[in-house]
């Protein structure tokens, strides 16, 4: 359902929402290798975040990526908006273009009411909700 690039950006801001704030920014290479990703992959996707200020940056010796108390509050739904645009949520499960309500494929009326409660779903969840998830214990992610 999600690119690997919307994988990688949630890993990534996950990671920073764990282990950064405006005092602690952190480095791409230093989120790379825990989340598995290669370095220049997420560099270009945080650059992408940062640039729509879903994370916030710093160049410079003191530089680095981090989430702010506003960035923690923003919804997981962003980070899919930010890297695929809305057309990937919208999108038939068959990639036929003219699915729709008027005109559905033999896999709309099953999977659309499940799409829109996870839309719902990734609106209403926030970076610090799944970071407190994790610290919490209460979910895993290889951090």
């Amino acid at each position: 359902m999600f690119t690997n690039s919307v994988k990688y950006a949630m890993k990534a801001v996950l990671f920073l929402a764990v282990h950064s704030n405006e005092d602690n920014k952190i480095m791409v290479k230093d989120i790379a290798d825990p989340i598995n990703v290669p370095k220049a992959y997420v560099a270009k996707l945080l650059q992408e975040l940062s640039k729509q200020k879903i994370i916030s940056s710093t160049r410079g010796v003191k530089g680095g990526f981090y989430l702010t108390k506003t960035n923690l509050k923003q919804p997981i739904i962003n980070i899919i908006y930010a890297i695929d645009g809305t057309y990937r949520m919208n999108s038939c499960l068959l990639s036929l273009d003219n699915c729709n309500e008027n005109k559905p494929c033999p896999l709309h009326k099953i999977a659309n009411p499940m799409r829109s409660k996870l839309i719902n779903s990734l609106k209403e969840k926030t970076f610090e909700d799944l970071s407190f998830e994790i610290q919490s214990g209460n979910t895993f992610l290889p951090l």
